[in-house]
């Protein structure tokens, strides 16, 4: 009888890999913590937070007075000349920290409401809130309705009473994701014909400046929009990843949940509220740049291999695509400098047909 042949085992170095990426359990005696160890998680996060570091600079490099990137590091740190220094420093970091909090606050803001309403097509700018935030900044830009209020704070409000009435909408002896989907997209279209309204009765200059900024644009940006970006991510990043178990619970579904001892609506709503705060600061400082609250979270989960898209690690992605498209946007025409929603709106429409095909191949598409 011939010999049979044993299983193939794997190689004997890959087998260190896989364990050492492998999810293990720890606990700690003091403090008395315990929870689960992701090194995959970490690793991922680690090399998408370099990669956004490193495209942070090469962007505080290009220009008209170009500068190299060690200079640049160095300037950072108040090292250097005095003419690269003001280069570096005052004409071109509030640009490039624009990108990179407006990135990281989208790419929070859409991993929030994804894993809220357990979907993920329920993004910001798929529900209607960065159309909310834009309908009431382009109103004070064209009708000059401020009120004394700053652009940052009245697309906050914009975001915030849409969501509202999103949320009151859905409501039926409670609001589920479904609900809140449906109703977002109904109200972002009302919220964009408002806006459109709103620009064809403005004047030519008073329409060129609402195109530029609904676009999603990083052109121009100050000291004043860095400065009211990062308070409020400073306020509202600790608040949505300290509700990170809550947020894994609602992904068991509803009554699981409250079975778990979860307050599901009051969760809910603190999740939206956090979720509606990032975007609405991001929209204003930048305009709604699109697709990135939508994509970067998707993005993240499959590289990081967990159930639900981590919410620091969204933001790290949408950081890296921020100043990603950014870069592509200064440089892919010559001499012709586009809106960054330009470019994240190319690349983010294969991902949204993808997630439509996917979810329709699952059934639950419609």
């Amino acid at each position: 009888m011939p010999a049979k042949s044993s299983p193939a085992l794997p190689a004997p170095s890959a087998l260190p890999a896989r364990s050492a990426l492998r999810d293990r359990p720890f606990r700690l005696a003091a403090p008395p913590v315990s929870g689960m160890w992701r090194p995959r998680l970490v690793l991922t996060g680690v090399l998408v937070g370099v990669g956004a570091f490193a495209l942070f600079c090469w962007g505080l490099a290009l220009g008209d007075y170009p500068v190299s990137l060690p200079e640049v590091v160095k300037a950072l740190f108040g090292v250097g000349d005095p003419g690269t220094l003001t280069v570096v420093r005052e004409l071109r970091l509030p640009r490039a920290l624009t990108g990179l909090l407006v990135g990281v606050a989208f790419g929070v803001s859409g991993a929030v409401f994804q894993t809220m309403t357990r979907n993920p097509l329920a993004s910001p700018d798929m529900i209607g809130l960065t159309e909310g935030a834009g309908t009431a900044v382009v109103a004070a830009v064209v009708l000059g309705w401020t009120g004394g209020l700053g652009l940052s704070t009245l697309g906050l409000l914009g975001a915030l009473a849409t969501a509202l009435l999103v949320y009151a909408l859905a409501w039926k002896g409670g609001a589920t994701g479904y609900r809140i989907i449906l109703v977002g997209i109904g109200v972002s279209w009302i919220c964009t014909s408002a806006t459109d309204f709103l620009v064809a009765r403005g004047n030519r200059f008073e329409a060129e400046e609402a195109l530029g900024w609904l676009v999603g644009n990083l052109n121009g940006r100050t000291w004043n929009q860095v400065d009211s970006l990062a308070v409020a991510l400073a306020v509202l990043l600790p608040a949505a990843l300290g509700m990170g178990r809550w947020m894994r619970t609602l992904q068991l579904g509803d009554d699981v949940a409250a079975g778990l001892g979860t307050p599901v609506q009051p969760v809910r709503l603190a999740l939206l509220l956090t979720g509606v705060g990032l975007i609405a600061f991001g929209t204003a400082a930048a305009g709604p740049v699109a697709f990135v609250a939508l994509a970067c979270p998707q993005i993240a989960l499959r590289l990081a291999g967990t159930s639900a898209p981590p919410p620091l690690v969204s933001g790290l992605t949408g950081a890296f695509v921020v100043l990603g498209s950014d870069l592509l946007a200064r440089e892919a025409i010559p001499g012709t400098e586009l809106p960054v929603g330009i470019v994240t709106g190319a690349l983010g429409a294969p991902v949204l047909l993808w997630l439509l095909i996917r979810a329709n191949r699952a059934g639950s598409g419609g």
